[in-house]
């Protein structure tokens, strides 16, 4: 007897190898498997964005921490190798989409891991905002007629502020619509997009470092910039680094939708880290080299779009700026599918409101729509923050940060414990036959420099600094709003778990006997 198959549904192979591998855990194959090795590359890559994020916290890092900011780059840069490689092993052991949730379930127990992946989710969220904010360090840039608020362009700014919001929104929808259409659709303008800015970031590396205006030396000076002597612009100068260098876990996230996720996922997440922090390295150390003026007063408020400007000419540095546009639509696009993955997934094991709609898969595009919809409503809502106040703009950007950084930690804990327990393995071989990645004897103290380096960085990161919170003083909630929207986040999270857990208790009671 035969068969037939609806003409607008695009099955997975029937025989997959990489579907029985889901199998294992409990799940059967509904996300559409079409993603390779560069593909998967990409979507790390990609949430990293080195273009978005340092064009969007140079001039950041430089007003707090002066030319010796770069140095705080490295030192980001290998405690987040700690992480990946961590992350790395888990990938390669546990190939599904959710990552951080699965992981932290399957090494510590079901509440943890829920809370791990909620703390991570929102924090997705919140990401998208801000990397959907990072428009206005660069339209207005290119042509005035992009700042539709108001005069003034600076993120800092009232006009620019509200202008950020704005051109956030219209990015947003955009971004929602691609991932709602079709995960090949987007897979194919995530590899245009990242091919687009590794090419970009070359050529501004090249071109900046030909147009140098003084020696790397320059690295070792705080400046007149630095507000808190060496070690605290290097610990806000971090910042900068902190927020480029996360999301390399996306790779992770799309394993359901990667051919042999097991050997591929583990390898792009590292590759994606190391490419965009070499990358990301010599863009900020290019920029203080080819800046036209260190004391003027641009470097600290435009950043690096005053530089590809005033050094290169406005000709070439609008060109490369607008390729600047394209990774940060790419990024938010990005940041978003990863979010939508770690809502289906905890939707997928009944977790969530509603998680019935947001578990849901349309068998034609092999997207999750619910979830597309749900972040990208959530976090434009997040945008108008932007109305309120300026300051808003750092305190989305930090925030997203912290709560990406505890929920790495949240894994990288269990797993450690995990290790020295004896309960984690590596052993067992991928899709081809190859021994799975492991870190072998160096598992232990590289997982616990790991851990030890997360949560020293979000301390750092969330401590309530009024200085950079809130310059203008006036507003407390923004000096503390990581602090606080952390606690609304948990609260959030155990409020509707007692209320699960007492309409189970109930359903229970009423049930007959």
């Amino acid at each position: 007897m035969t068969t037939t198959t609806p003409s607008d549904v695009r099955p997975d192979p029937p025989h997959s190898p990489d579907d029985r591998s889901l199998a294992e855990f409990g799940y059967r194959q509904e996300l559409h498997r079409s993603l390779g090795k560069y593909a998967s590359f990409a979507a790390g890559f990609s949430f990293i964005s080195v273009l978005t994020t340092v064009f969007q916290f140079f001039a950041f890092g430089y007003a707090f921490g002066g030319p010796v900011f770069f140095w705080a780059w490295p030192a980001v840069l290998l405690g987040q190798l700690t992480v990946a490689a961590c992350f790395a092993e888990l990938a390669a052991r546990y190939p599904i989409s959710g990552a951080i949730y699965q992981w932290s379930s399957r090494l510590s127990n079901l509440t943890f891991g829920w809370f791990a992946g909620w703390i991570m989710v929102i924090g997705q969220i919140v990401v998208v905002a801000a990397a959907a904010l990072a428009l206005q360090m660069v339209l207005p840039a290119i042509w005035s007629g992009f700042q539709l608020v108001g005069a003034d362009p600076a993120p800092t700014s009232t006009d620019g502020a509200a202008n950020a919001a704005l051109l956030g929104v219209v990015l947003l929808a955009l971004t929602t619509l691609v991932n709602v259409l079709d995960n090949r659709v987007m897979s194919v303008i995530n590899r245009i997009g990242v091919t687009a800015e590794i090419i970009g970031a070359v050529l501004i590396v090249v071109l900046l470092l030909t147009h140098s205006e003084r020696a790397p030396g320059i690295t070792f000076h705080t400046g007149s910039a630095a507000q808190s002597g060496l070690f605290g612009a290097l610990l806000v100068g971090s910042f900068t680094a902190a927020y480029v260098m996360i999301g390399f876990d996306s790779a992770g996230e799309m394993s359901e939708e990667t051919h042999h996720p097991r050997r591929t996922a583990p390898r792009t997440i590292l590759t994606a880290l190391g490419a965009a922090g070499l990358l990301g390295g010599l863009i900020v150390l290019g920029g203080l080299l080819a800046a036209p003026s260190l004391t003027d007063g641009h470097l600290a408020v435009d950043g690096l779009s005053y530089v590809l400007t005033s050094s290169l000419g406005d000709g070439v540095g609008k060109v490369l700026l607008a390729d600047v546009v394209v990774a940060i639509a790419v990024a938010t696009l990005a940041i978003q599918t990863a979010a939508c993955r770690m809502l289906f997934s905890m939707a997928r094991d009944g977790r969530l409101p509603f998680s019935a709609r947001l578990a849901r898969v349309n068998a034609r595009t092999g997207m999750p729509t619910a979830p597309a919809l749900v972040v990208g409503v959530l976090a434009a809502a997040l945008l108008l923050l932007d109305f309120v106040s300026p300051e808003a703009f750092l305190a989305i950007g930090t925030t997203c940060i912290v709560m990406l950084y505890l929920a790495y930690a949240m894994v990288t804990g269990p797993l450690l414990r995990a290790r020295l327990r004896g309960r984690f393995t590596t052993t067992g071989t991928d899709e081809t036959g190859a021994p799975l990645f492991s870190l072998g004897r160096w598992g232990v103290p590289v997982n616990a420099l790991a851990l030890l380096y997360g949560l020293a960085m979000a301390v750092n990161l969330a401590w309530p600094r009024a200085a950079v919170y809130d310059p203008a003083g006036g507003h407390w909630y923004f000096q503390w709003f990581t602090v606080l929207f952390l606690g609304v986040t948990v609260a959030a999270g155990v409020a509707y778990r007692a209320y699960k857990a007492r309409t189970r208790v109930t359903a229970e009671a009423v049930a007959p006997a």
